[in-house]
């Protein structure tokens, strides 16, 4: 190579600040990350969040109680179901409101329904996201949303629609369930159960796969405790917390619940705590519609006014396992129809504060991995 050609040559790029979204395919929603680097190694990264903010705790102060549980179905738009299960939990308990059994064990099948859903969109992403070393990614995209199609036609036949299914409603759920349906749920379980090998051969079972997670985007076990991350990528650095066991809700008392966890807490950790997860939950289905008790699916008179429901004055909070991990709702109340204040303790916004910590001193090609082993939704940080 002559003089004048190793002069165009760059070799040493500096530190170099580079904008990676909002509108980044891999950022999975407007996340804008800001990071600092020093040819491909991360030395900073900032998250810079709100461009999706909606005002959503705002607006609660001027709906009636009862208008709101659809409206939360809108945040973390891949698992509406246990949004509004959340919500309604709160109010009930601010309102001492009964629950039947049977709407209690048909809100834990729905909410694990859509766990499965969600951790099909999550590892189809992630697929996306490692992209050409898996061949694309796409194959895996397309398997993982084949079985999902399959999980939202059964929430048609339950609710009447595929994904914003306004199915919890403060005392019990809209929708009761016929024979057919539960029997339709157990096949389906046993269809997708039946698929998870195939997924696994183009994911965990991938070398390149692994290469791609193991060791990336470590969090340790203090880490964790120390920034308050949640769910299963709490669970992958060994913390066995799961608010379906620490705090049962809905039927979960009854149910054979046992927390998924790895130790590693790197971004192979949490696929596989998902991966197991959704293989528990088709367990837990199939456990739920052959116990499902008979009963009342609702336990107030039917709604006709918007404004019927009223709680005393005090506030209450009340939490579930969401796919990414505990999401909680406290409402405080003035005696009125609407509530005076009312706060989301969303998942995504605690998992996404542990980025600048696991980010510096890895690649930049690690940080989609990273990132989509965060499993983050947008409308759930901003709210």
């Amino acid at each position: 190579m002559s003089e004048a050609q190793v002069e165009i040559v760059e070799r040493e790029f500096g530190e170099l600040a580079l904008n990676m979204g909002p509108q980044h395919p891999s950022t999975h929603g407007v996340l804008r990350l800001v990071l600092h680097l020093s040819g491909e190694t991360v030395l900073k990264a900032q998250p810079v969040i709100g461009y999706l903010h909606r005002g959503v705790e705002k607006l609660s102060e001027h709906l009636a109680y009862d208008q709101l549980a659809p409206v939360y179905e809108r945040d973390d738009y891949l698992s509406p179901t246990a949004n509004s299960n959340a919500y309604v939990l709160a109010v009930e308990k601010l309102g001492t409101i009964e629950v039947p059994r049977r709407a209690r064990w048909l809100r834990a099948l729905a909410c694990e329904w859509q766990r499965v859903a969600s951790h099909l969109v999550w590892l189809g992403t992630l697929g996306l996201d490692l992209g050409g070393a898996l061949g694309g990614g796409t194959t895996l995209y397309m398997y993982c949303f084949r079985e999902r199609e399959k999980i939202l036609d059964w929430l048609e036949a339950l609710t009447g629609t595929r994904f914003h299914t306004n199915f919890n409603i403060a005392g019990g759920v809209r929708y009761d369930v016929d024979a057919e349906t539960i029997a339709r749920s157990s096949a389906l379980a046993d269809g997708i159960a039946a698929a998870l090998p195939e997924l696994w051969a183009m994911s965990g079972g991938n070398p390149i796969f692994q290469e791609r997670t193991r060791a990336v985007g470590t969090i340790t076990r203090d880490l964790a405790l120390g920034v308050g991350v949640t769910g299963p990528t709490l669970r992958a650095s060994g913390i066995a917390f799961d608010v379906r066991t620490a705090t049962p809700y809905d039927a979960y008392g009854e149910l054979p619940v046992v927390p998924v966890t790895r130790t590693a807490g790197d971004a192979e950790a949490r696929f596989q705590v998902r991966f197991d997860e959704i293989q528990a939950s088709l367990a837990l289905v199939k456990h739920i519609a052959e116990g499902l008790p008979a009963g009342p699916v609702f336990s107030r008179k039917p709604i006709k006014n918007p404004k019927a429901t009223k709680v005393p004055k005090g506030e209450a909070y009340a939490a579930v396992e969401s796919p990414r991990g505990e999401l909680g709702f406290h409402i405080v109340s003035d005696g009125t129809a609407k509530p005076y204040r009312l706060k989301i303790n969303a998942p995504s916004f605690k998992n996404l504060q542990v980025v600048p910590h696991i980010l510096p001193g890895g690649l930049l090609a690690d940080v989609v991995a990273t990132l989509g082993s965060l499993d983050p939704v947008l409308g759930d940080v901003d709210r």
